[in-house]
């Protein structure tokens, strides 16, 4: 398990080594060093998808405080996706989110995580923006840190969605990059957002750069803060592109931790 100690020590320092290049200085940090549900004043769950028929036909249920699917042991938070018969679902899994909790806006972002194995799975590293003014998606604006869909065990993705940019028009912009053990290994996924541009990186190498090219919100919306999203889905548009294998059951994404640097 993670000691808190060592973590103040390593801010105290400089940044951690990923960050230090950029002159970061770590400002927050969920490193899951308890037990039991996903603490309460960070995260909430989102289960809206279930009733709505949001989710780009996915095939989960999102549950709400049920350890089966969102536990934090050992120092990791484990989101755990089981064939399960729920409502009108087949399979439950867990959404968890930071709105209105925990919301950021520039600077790197990290979260270590390893995914789950097996057709059908589409694990999510992301953010949406706070938007408080009630504007909806894409307007609103999404980072995807990393996607990644289980019929493609040697990618990962990372892209952005706004009003001009988005896959439901096809616009989206972003890149897959080659992963060679997502399964078994721990990474670090994150970007690295300025006013300017936002970089997307996996164990500290930047493989796309998105720019601000100083048009209007509907190309860059990226102004404002953003909250957190962690979520294994089934299925789905992407995800279920070639069916679902259930075997794979119970699937589980693993997140060591989330930090957030900014520079001082």
């Amino acid at each position: 398990m993670k000691k808190l100690s060592i973590l103040l020590a390593a801010a105290m320092i400089c940044t951690c080594a990923s960050a230090q290049n950029n002159q970061y200085k770590l400002v927050w940090s969920e490193e899951f060093n308890y037990s039991g549900l996903p603490d309460k004043n960070i995260w909430s769950f989102d289960t809206k998808g279930n009733s709505y028929g949001w989710g780009n036909n996915e095939k989960q249920f999102y549950t709400s405080n049920d350890t089966a699917n969102a536990k934090v042991e050992n120092g990791v938070l484990k989101i755990t996706a089981l064939k399960k018969d729920t409502s009108d679902k087949h399979y439950t899994s867990a959404r968890l989110i930071s709105a209105n909790k925990q919301v950021f806006q520039y600077g790197r972002l990290e979260i270590r995580a390893k995914l789950p194995a097996g057709k059908g799975t589409w694990p999510a590293i992301w953010m949406l923006g706070e938007n408080k003014s009630g504007v909806k998606w894409p307007d609103r604006g999404e980072i995807d840190i990393m996607e990644h869909v289980g019929y493609q065990p040697d990618s990962i993705f990372g892209t952005i969605h706004s009003a001009a940019y988005n896959h439901v028009i096809g616009t989206q912009q972003g890149k897959g990059v080659f992963i060679k053990d997502p399964y078994t290994a721990f990474h670090v996924y994150a970007i690295d957002w300025t006013a300017e541009k936002m970089d997307f990186l996996m164990d500290g190498v930047v493989y796309y750069s998105f720019a601000n090219e100083h048009k209007t919100v509907n190309e860059w919306p990226f102004s404002q803060p953003f909250f957190f999203i962690l979520n294994l889905a089934i299925g789905g548009n992407w995800g279920g592109k070639y069916g679902i294998d259930d075997s794979i059951f119970p699937a589980v994404m693993e997140i060591d931790y989330v930090r957030v640097y900014q520079q001082q």
